[in-house]
C-alpha cells in the first residue's frame, strides 16, 4: 500500500512535465517588454473580432497565377503563411506555391519552424534533404514525377531541382502558419552587416578572393 502513494507521485510528475512545455516560437525573435504600450507583436497575429470575420477571411487566391521564373534561379516560391492569408493565424499550417522554369532551382534552405510535405503537380522535380551533423550530414535525395510526394522534416536543408526539359509545379504544405525561410547562401555570403571574411574563408577553406566574389554576388542581388 506504501508504494501506491508513490507511483503516484511518479505518474503525476511524468504528467507534467510531459505537459509543461514552451509554444514553439512563430517569428524570429521576440525581445520581452515592460510596457504593453510599446509592445507590437505577439507569439503569433492580433485577432479580428470572431462577429467580424467573413468567408474571403479563410479564402486565398494567390495560387491562381503562375509565379514568375525570369530570374537567375529559375523558380518562384509564392507563399501562402499567415502573413498573406490572415485566416492561418493559430491553425499551425501553411502553404506555397513553386513554380520552375527548366533547370529552375529552389535553392538550399530551412524552414525553422515547420516540416514540408511537397506534391508535384507537373513536371520532374530531383528534391532532397541533408541531417544534421548528429546523423554525419548524410544526403537523402529522390526524383519525384507528377503526383509524388516528398517530405522535409523541420529545420533540415532541403531543395528541389528541375530536371525536365519544360517548367514544373510544386505545392508544399508546411507545418507551422509562420514556417520562416533561411536560404543558406543569401545567408551566409548576404548578411548585412557581411559576416567577416576571415570567418568564411576559415568555415569554407577558401581564400579571401572566392569570399569577396560570393559576397559580391549576393550584396549586388539584395542591394
Amino acid at each position: 500500500m506504501k508504494s501506491f502513494p508513490i507511483s503516484l507521485l511518479i505518474l503525476a510528475l511524468a504528467t507534467a512535465t510531459a505537459f509543461a512545455y514552451d509554444p514553439s516560437p512563430l517569428q524570429d525573435i521576440c525581445v520581452a517588454i515592460n510596457d504593453p504600450k510599446s509592445a507590437v507583436f505577439v507569439n503569433g497575429e492580433f485577432c479580428k473580432d470572431p462577429k467580424q470575420a467573413n468567408a474571403d477571411d479563410f479564402t486565398f487566391m494567390g495560387f491562381r497565377k503562375p509565379g514568375n521564373t525570369a530570374n537567375p534561379l529559375g523558380s518562384k516560391v509564392t507563399p501562402a503563411t499567415v502573413m498573406e492569408f490572415p485566416g492561418l493565424n493559430t491553425l499551425g499550417i501553411s502553404m506555397a506555391r513553386i513554380d520552375f522554369a527548366p533547370d529552375g532551382l529552389n535553392p538550399p534552405h530551412t524552414h525553422p519552424r515547420g516540416t514540408e510535405v511537397l506534391v508535384v503537380v507537373e513536371g520532374t522535380l530531383l528534391v532532397g534533404f541533408v541531417t544534421s551533423n548528429q546523423l554525419n550530414n548524410t544526403l537523402f535525395t529522390k526524383v519525384l514525377y507528377k503526383g509524388d510526394v516528398f517530405v522535409f522534416p523541420i529545420g533540415l536543408i532541403h531543395f528541389q531541382l528541375n530536371t525536365g526539359k519544360t517548367p514544373a509545379l510544386a505545392f508544399a504544405a508546411l507545418s507551422s502558419q509562420n514556417p520562416g525561410v533561411i536560404t543558406i547562401a543569401n545567408s551566409v555570403f548576404g548578411a548585412k552587416p557581411p559576416i567577416s571574411v576571415d570567418v568564411l574563408t576559415k568555415a569554407f577553406q577558401v581564400d579571401e578572393k572566392t569570399v569577396e566574389y560570393l559576397q559580391a554576388q549576393f550584396w549586388y542581388d539584395n542591394n
